[in-house]
Formats: structure tokens, sequence, C-alpha cells
């Protein structure tokens, strides 16, 4: 075969994706039309490719390589984004070897490479290659800008775990010193998983997912400011797999105010949409937290897919928060209530007044359950490890619907003063004097779609329990 033209064989094969033994590695038949003046592909086609199995990866940058010498051999390097590799003209054996952390680390797989062929490359496998003819240009799409920061890992091309079987032996290759150099498999740190960033990591639930997720990077607003658009430019978003917001507005009287209300559009809104425009653009999963309050409380119980109905400012941003986070593909919109956490909040507010001897007045007619912020954490994370369908999930603990009345009789029970102590009242005579925002008086969310998911909440009282405990 001449340099430059593709074999026979090429030539009429449909366009089909396949697997290898290398978990995400897939070898792409390229159909090339040729006749007496040349021949010619469509070397990616992302709607056709992606409609037999080829992810959309979104590349950013084409490289191409110039091979003068037959037995040029370049590699074995694992790059920190995912690339898919052709040949424009010649012939070239191709090697692979999965250096991700996980089972499968050390899988190599082999096969050659003309025209008529591409291989998609995920993140963390190591890519290497061997011209088998003179004047070979390699080509590779990737979904990343180059950078000299990035950290990559690499085999050495003669390691006898992988034992690749070169045409041209090495020692009679032109190889470089640098890829003579690389390290043997058993000295490879392997490439780990794409990490988690949580942002809001002061509050409630940023706190209790430094438990959930020991591995991932934790920000406050000192370091990252979620509204701020010029700071999302400082951040190498293609080191992470996922983003989780933790951090809200949640002062629901205080919205109703002028600077408040200002205040919540900003960190509910706006930076949930700058979120959402990151995630897509860099092929993120989005985690944000929604609310209760996104619902008038009209229905006895509320589905993830009842039209959102806020009755305040508070409800407003946080139900047009879940309308952009909708836009990043990748996206969770967990929707919760009553959160109790590690921080001023309810459940410590009535503990200090059973401790105290105080009879409090405690609103009796909204409705709703607990959710106890280890529980949300641990439901976040289960969504994402087991990569659960992208889309809205109602996140409470479990167990009978309370008002706040019951929960405050629950909690001088269990720290040891009078139930009845507490006196319960109506939303309107509890605001009476005071100004307030609306709130919905029922609050209760149906927990079946987050249970086919695999993940079940604790019943309240039992997270109730653990928590006075400690």
């Amino acid at each position: 075969m001449s340099s430059g033209s593709p074999a026979s064989e090429p030539f009429g094969r449909p366009l089909a994706v396949r697997g290898t033994a290398i978990p995400g590695l897939l070898v792409v038949d390229l159909p090339v039309h040729g006749d007496a003046r040349g021949w010619f592909k469509e070397n990616w086609q992302r709607s056709k490719m992606g409609a037999v199995g080829l992810p959309d990866f979104r590349p950013v940058q084409n490289n191409v390589s110039f091979n003068d010498k037959v037995g040029t051999t370049r590699g074995i390097h694992a790059e920190p984004w995912d690339k898919y590799v052709s040949v424009v003209s010649g012939r070239v054996f191709g090697a692979w070897v999965d250096l991700r952390a996980g089972d499968s680390f050390g899988t190599v797989f082999s096969t050659e490479i003309d025209p008529g062929t591409a291989v998609f490359v995920p993140r963390g496998v190591g890519n290497a290659f061997q011209t088998l003819e003179p004047a070979t240009v390699y080509s590779y799409l990737v979904n990343d800008h180059w950078s000299a920061t990035a950290e990559y890992t690499f085999l050495n091309l003669a390691d006898e775990a992988a034992a690749i079987a070169w045409p041209v032996p090495l020692a009679e290759a032109e190889l470089s010193d640098k890829d003579r150099a690389h390290p043997r498999l058993a000295d490879v740190t392997p490439m780990g998983e794409r990490k988690v960033l949580v942002l809001g990591a002061g509050g409630q639930l940023g706190r209790a997912l430094r438990s959930a997720l020991p591995d991932a990077e934790f920000a406050g607003r000192a370091e990252f400011d979620v509204t701020d658009a010029a700071a999302y430019a400082g951040v190498r978003w293609r080191d992470y797999g996922a983003v989780i917001n933790a951090a809200a507005y949640t002062k629901v009287d205080a919205a109703e105010t002028p600077d408040g209300r200002i205040a919540a559009w900003a960190a509910n809104v706006t930076g949930v949409g700058l979120l959402a425009a990151a995630a897509a653009e860099h092929d993120l999963t989005l985690v944000t937290v929604s609310s209760d309050y996104v619902f008038d409380g009209s229905r006895e119980v509320h589905d993830e897919d009842e039209p959102v109905s806020p009755l305040g400012v508070y409800g407003q941003t946080k139900a047009a928060g879940d309308a952009l986070a909708a836009t990043a593909p990748r996206h969770y919109v967990l929707r919760t209530s009553w959160v109790i956490g590690e921080g001023a909040n309810f459940v410590r507010t009535m503990a200090d007044l059973a401790a105290r001897g105080v009879r409090p007045a405690v609103v009796g007619d909204q409705i709703g359950r607990l959710t106890f912020a280890d529980d949300l954490a641990a439901g976040i994370a289960h969504l994402l490890a087991a990569q659960a369908p992208y889309g809205v999930y109602n996140l409470t603990n479990a167990g009978p619907p309370q008002s706040w009345a019951d929960i405050a009789r629950r909690v001088y029970e269990l720290t040891g003063s009078d139930p009845d102590a507490v006196t319960a009242v109506s939303t309107e005579e509890y605001f009476r004097h005071r100004a307030a925002a609306p709130r919905p008086l029922n609050s209760v969310l149906n927990l079946t779609k987050l249970a086919a998911t695999g993940f079940h909440p604790r019943d309240a009282d039992d997270a109730l329990r653990a928590y006075l405990s400690r």
C-alpha cells in the first residue's frame, strides 16, 4: 500500500463502533470513499458517530504528528482528557494501556490503524503508536486545551507486564530519550478519577459533605464566589467531574426586603446560572440543592414533575435556579426541606429552649419532614456514585410527616423535658406581629423517585435521636 492511500479493506466499510478489553476504549470503523483521484472520509462527525455509540466528547483542539521514518514510536502517555486518534496518511500500530485506578489497571489493547480506523481514548488510558510506513501523519482531537500544568501518567514502552508486541523491535525503533525513561507498571501512580468540587463549604451541607466525600475539594465564598463571573476563568474545570453547589441564600424572610431580594437572586439564580454554563461547557455534573418553597403547598404530596408555584421571593429564586441548573446536560437538582446540620437550626433552638425551661409557641399547621444534612450529603454521594439518571429528585428524611410543633415536642421529650410545654399555633397567629415571607403549609416531598435509584434515607425520628445524642 502506498503512503497516503488506505488499504482496500476500508473502502465501503460501514460506520461502526466496537468495544475493547479496556473499558471506554472504542475502535471506530470509518467509511472511506475512493476513486481514481484518491479518497475521502469523514474523520469526525458528531451526529453520525454519536448515533452508533461514540461519546459526544466535545473536542476543542486538533493536533497532528508527522513521522518521517518507519518504526517511529511515541508513548505511552495517559493524559487528563479524552482523545480521538486517527491516521491521515500511512499506517500505525497502536497500543493502549489502562493507567486509571481500578480493576482494569494494566489492561492492554493493540490494533493497526489506517485511514479507515480511529480510536476513542478515554482520560487516563495510555496511548502509544509505532509507524508502519514512512511519512505517516497521526492526528488526534482532544476535549481540553493543552496546559503545561496538566498532570499526565506515563508507562515505559518496554514494560514487561504490558508485553506489547511492537512490530519493529524497540532496539531498532526511533524513540525519544524521554519516552525511554518512563517508569515500569509497578512504579506507575494510577490516574485517579476527576475530582469533585464542593462550593459553599462552610454551610450545614458543605460541612456534612466533608464526611460523605472526603476526597473532594472544598471552597468557601472567600475562595470562590459563585456569583462572580470573573472567578470562573481561574478554575481548571477539566480537573473536575462534578461540582456541588452547597452555596445558597436561605434567609427566607430577609429575601422579601430590598437588599435581601438582590442577594437572594444573586446567589440562587445568577450563581446557579454561571455554574450551569461552566458545567455545560466543560462536561461536568452539576449538583445543586433546591427547596420545598418552589411549591405553594396546596398538594398533599409534592412530586418532582409538579409545576412550580412559589409564594415568595426565596421560592421564586430557587425555582429560577432549578430551571437554569437543568440547562446543564448532566445535572441533579435536589429538592429538600427543613434542613438540620451543624450550626444554628430549629432542633438546636428547641433543645436550648427545653434546657432553659421555656414554654414556646410553635407553628402547628406547616407539615413536612426534616432533612438531616448527613442524609442529604449521603444522597448526593449516592447519586454521583450510582450515576443515576440526571434530573430533579426529592430528598428528605423518611417517616410520617410532622408539623414544626410535633418536632418541637419530640425534641423536648428526647431531651428529658415535658413535651406539653410546647403550644401549637397557626402560621398566621405566629407571624401576626412580624414581617414574614409566605410559606407553603404542606412541604411533604414524594421520595419514590429517589428510592428507585437505591437510596433510602433514614427515618426522620431515628436521625433526630442520633442528632440529639451527639
